[in-house]
């Protein structure tokens, strides 16, 4: 699969201009900049579309442009030299895909996949490594969007270790709405179970689970989430502490 941010199907789906202050929006990360940055990044920034299943990056692929998701969710994936790949965070609204390229990597060991369809803001990497390094506001937010990604990243690496299937699902299920807009999940058993590196057979039962309890609707290709104060109660402990650090290191503009 090629990715995105190089392709020549990227080029064709995104627009001939700089996005508007309101598209950009889309992304707290992009919300919170401060005027002055807004007025450098918005000529430097293109809006695209993103597909399920497009992959930004691959393991050891130079990152050439970082991404802002407005209305696509990103899935952080972890890759064996098998092939088997387990995911490791969730992006969306919230965050920024290619945050490896602030931290002196020219590449990564891990894989950006686009899990939900939707649109992103795409900038230049060495832009923003600039920006990064000469502007104290927008170095300040980035290392407070990194420190929550690094959380996510920790709570979900603890969750996978000591919580049951279950709980994963629960927590899996409402990072994925904050992302989104609604209260449906497009995905299939075998797709989760692909992320949270468990067996089908124990999402099945799971969601079934969730499901005789009232909390989800489930159809083909999709879950709906039906009691969401109800899903959180039945959640392990995770999704709590990773919306906690997301609300207080992002810019108050985020719900999430």
């Amino acid at each position: 699969m090629r990715s995105p941010c190089t392709s020549d199907r990227a080029s064709a789906t995104a627009t001939p201009r700089a996005p508007t202050l309101e598209e950009a929006r889309g992304n707290l990360l992009l919300a919170g900049l401060p005027a002055d940055a807004w007025q450098r990044w918005q000529p430097q920034l293109e809006l695209i579309e993103l597909q399920r299943g497009d992959v930004l990056y691959d393991g050891g692929v130079a990152i050439s442009h970082v991404v802002f998701p407005t209305t696509a969710i990103v899935s952080l994936q972890y890759l064996l030299q098998d092939g088997r790949a387990t995911e490791i965070a969730i992006i969306g609204r919230p965050g920024m895909v290619g945050v490896s390229r602030l931290l002196g990597g020219e590449n990564t060991p891990s894989r950006a996949v686009v899990q939900h369809t939707g649109q992103a803001m795409r900038l230049p990497a060495d832009f923003l490594m600039q920006e990064f390094t000469t502007q104290p506001a927008v170095m300040h937010m980035l290392l407070r969007y990194m420190q929550a990604l690094i959380t996510q990243m920790a709570q979900n690496a603890v969750c996978h270790r000591h919580h049951s299937i279950e709980q994963h699902l629960c927590r899996w299920l409402l990072l994925n709405l904050d992302r989104l807009h609604g209260n449906e999940v497009p995905v299939t058993h075998e797709n989760i179970a692909h992320l949270l590196g468990v067996r089908r057979e124990g999402v099945t039962e799971a969601a079934g689970q969730l499901q005789r309890a009232g909390l989800i609707g489930r159809r083909r290709g999709h879950i709906t989430v039906l009691d969401r104060p109800g899903l959180e109660a039945r959640c392990c402990e995770c999704y709590d502490v990773v919306r906690r650090e997301y609300d207080r290191l992002l810019p108050p503009t985020t719900g999430n």
